[in-house]
């Protein structure tokens, strides 16, 4: 059994995972059943009023229990939100407690399998929690070591993402190498060019191994709310015309419903009332009382994660029908790659541009580069692997854990911090 008290938290905007700091051995810990993920979702059930975390969450929101499903709620760090409550039913909850809650449970599961209370962690930090804006992010930090002390732990330190990625692949080496580590999530895109050797991972301080290490505010949910816009979103009367010549719907109506973050925001009455008053307005009713099921029925969570399977599809497939059955008996939505990628040409084209700015700062060619570590989620979209390993034409690609390989890399981090 694992005896220390030390441990790395990777909470993910998609995904979590936490990992026990050995005396001679690091491991991730399963969080849900045989799962070392746990998706980063919290369901609010009404009737039993006992939270219910990850599959468990999103099973019973699917399975239409009344209650609120909550995901993707790191992406409020480094927002005015963070300090904001929001409605449970006919109670309020602060997002810093919303927070708490998912760390909380992390937490105790973590000490089931360890045996013994963990009080000291290593926190998975993006570069930039929010792009541009020093103040913000010190604040974002801030705010995430203060909820990670409010749920028991006594001693907490940060590390970079990109640079937990990097240890965890350097675990797996035999001979020293320049790597560019990209680490494409949930909510951020993180990218760091590290000198990494077997006989550099024990130094104590590896500052000078780390060439360059830069982010932005783009991640997979980025990619959803795209990729909704494009196949999902007009069929509900995403930019339908207005019976007014030269008018169309309004965008945020739409854009709140295609990012996970704001989807609740627009059950409130008057919402709804709206798109009833917009439906008198439009030359195609029909889109908009779509809208308005989707409203009235709460469907919104349900359609987010329709389109978050669709993109993972078009990973493999060259074109995919949205089942948009929950709406309207037999409504399909059509997707293909093609639209996926015009869908994200923007922020992909910014991640292949952060390449370059990597090899920039750290004053190096391409040819230096030896690998390229891709791991997060979205590295998976074949837009987004060919923005970053493009550039880099002779340097090997290497597949990290998708969505293990920082939880490991922050928990060997722990062990060198705490051991």
């Amino acid at each position: 059994m694992l005896m220390m008290t030390a441990c790395g938290l990777d909470f993910g905007t998609s995904n979590s995972t936490l990992g026990i700091a050995g005396h001679n051995q690091s491991a991730l810990v399963a969080l849900e059943g045989d799962h070392t993920t746990l998706p980063s979702a919290i369901f609010f059930d009404f009737e039993t009023h006992r939270p219910a975390f990850g599959r468990a969450a999103i099973r019973s929101y699917v399975a239409g229990g009344e209650g609120r499903l909550m995901r993707s709620i790191k992406s409020v760090l480094g927002t005015s939100l963070i300090d904001e409550e929001t409605l449970l039913g006919r109670r309020r909850i602060g997002f810093r407690d919303v927070i708490g809650l998912v760390i909380r449970h992390i937490k105790e599961v973590g000490e089931q399998a360890a045996g013994r209370e963990l009080t000291h962690v290593v926190h998975g930090r993006p570069v930039h929690f929010v792009d541009g804006d020093a103040a913000g992010d010190a604040r974002a930090e801030t705010a995430l070591a203060e909820i990670a002390r409010s749920c028991g732990f006594q001693d907490v330190s940060f590390q970079y993402e990109p640079i937990a990625a990097a240890l965890a692949y350097e675990a797996q080496i035999t001979r020293e190498e320049i790597a560019l580590i990209a680490d494409i999530g949930g909510g951020t895109s993180d990218f760091s060019i590290v000198r990494i050797g077997p006989d550099r991972a024990g130094k104590p301080d590896r500052v000078d191994d780390i060439l360059a290490n830069d982010g932005l505010r783009i991640g997979g949910t980025d990619f959803d709310r795209l990729l909704s816009l494009e196949a999902v979103m007009p069929h509900l009367g995403y930019r339908a015309p207005l019976n007014r010549a030269g008018l169309l719907t309004p965008n945020h109506l739409f854009v709140d419903l295609a990012s996970w973050a704001k989807i609740n925001f627009l059950y409130a009455p008057g919402v709804l009332a709206d798109v009833r008053r917009l439906t008198r307005e439009v030359q195609q009713p029909e889109l908009l009382e779509r809208l308005a099921t989707v409203l009235e029925q709460h469907l919104g969570h349900a359609l987010a994660m329709k389109v978050e399977e669709t993109k993972i599809a078009l990973s493999d497939a060259d074109e995919v029908a949205v089942d948009l059955s929950l709406v309207e008996d037999g409504l399909k939505a059509p997707a293909s790659r093609a639209g996926l990628a015009r869908a994200v040409a923007d922020p992909v084209a910014r991640l292949g541009a952060m390449t370059a700015d990597c090899l920039t700062q750290a004053g190096i060619t391409t040819d230096r580069i030896d690998a390229v570590f891709l791991t997060g989620g979205s590295t998976l979209l074949p837009a987004v692997r060919a923005a970053i390993t493009g550039a880099l034409p002779q340097a090997r690609i290497v597949e990290g854990d998708k969505f293990g390989a920082v939880g490991y890399g922050l928990t060997l981090e722990a062990r060198r911090r705490y051991g």
